[in-house]
C-alpha cells in the first residue's frame, strides 16, 4: 500500500554539474548516490531523501517543488543568504511579509528561494501544535 510506502522528491536540474556545485555549496547538503551521471541522491538527518536528476525540463514548474521544515527560519535565511542565496517575495493574498519571510495565518512562517536550475523551493517553520 502507499500509505505505507517511504516516498522521495525528484528535482530536475538542466545542467547535473551546477546542481551538484549548488547543494554542497550553498544548502549544505553531500550527495548520498551518485547514479551514472544522471542523478544524485540527498539524504538528510531528518530521515528524508530527494533525486536531483539531469533533463531539459528544469526549472519550468512555476510553484514550489521542494520544502524543507526548519526550527529556527531567521536563522535558516541568515544562513543561506550569507551563502549567497537569494530569496523570492511573492503577491499572495492574506500573506504578511516581514523581510524575506512570509507569515501565513494559522500554518508558520515560510521563505521562497530558487536552486541553481531555477527550481522554487521553500524552507518553513511550522505553528507550534498546542
Amino acid at each position: 500500500m502507499l500509505s505505507t510506502s517511504r516516498v522521495e522528491a525528484n528535482i530536475p536540474a538542466s545542467d547535473l554539474g551546477r546542481a551538484r556545485a549548488f547543494y554542497p555549496d550553498k544548502l549544505g547538503l553531500t550527495p548520498s548516490n551518485e547514479m551514472g551521471g544522471v542523478a544524485l541522491t540527498y539524504e538528510t538527518e531528518g530521515g528524508t531523501a530527494f533525486n536531483v536528476y539531469e533533463t531539459a525540463f528544469a526549472g519550468q514548474a512555476g510553484h514550489t517543488i521542494a520544502q524543507w521544515h526548519v526550527d529556527d527560519i531567521e536563522a535558516e535565511v541568515r544562513d543561506l543568504k550569507a551563502k549567497g542565496v537569494t530569496f523570492e517575495v511573492y503577491d499572495m493574498p492574506g500573506v504578511r511579509w516581514d523581510g524575506d519571510i512570509a507569515s501565513l495565518e494559522g500554518l508558520g512562517r515560510a521563505a521562497w528561494f530558487k536552486d541553481s536550475e531555477g527550481n522554487i523551493v521553500c524552507i518553513d517553520q511550522e505553528v507550534p501544535a498546542g
